[in-house]
């Protein structure tokens, strides 16, 4: 009997560890080092920028919360003096529609756009 709670919870659990998903956070903390970044960088209201770089506060999401990034990187770089940027996590063909809806805003505001994918 314990033998076959054992399999049938791997079974259960396995195939949905197959297609987790990277946490925005990983993203965000190579995308930071790279770029010379600090990641999670406190403002006095207790708001966090994902990154801050000498020239940008960087919102990191994924592509289907592009929307909530365009707001949160204005909000970001009003508040630190840093110019605006979102670097966009794209796991798949779909996110492209959403990259061309933030493209067009990141025109207009001024905001700086990156994209990554799946490692």
């Amino acid at each position: 009997m314990r033998h076959a709670v054992i399999i049938l919870s791997l079974a259960f659990f396995l195939p949905g560890l197959a297609f987790a998903r990277t946490p925005e956070r990983a993203y965000q903390e190579e995308w930071c080092a790279k770029e010379g970044g600090v990641v999670e960088y406190t403002l006095p209201d207790k708001a966090r920028v994902d990154c801050l770089t000498d020239e940008y506060a960087v919102e990191v999401d994924f592509a289907s919360k592009w929307a909530e990034a365009v707001g949160q990187s204005l909000y970001y770089a009003e508040r630190t003096g840093k110019r605006p940027g979102v670097l966009l996590i794209l796991e798949n063909e779909g996110g492209s529609r959403h990259l061309e809806r933030l493209a067009l805003l990141a025109k207009k505001f001024g905001i700086r756009v990156w994209t990554t994918g799946p490692r």
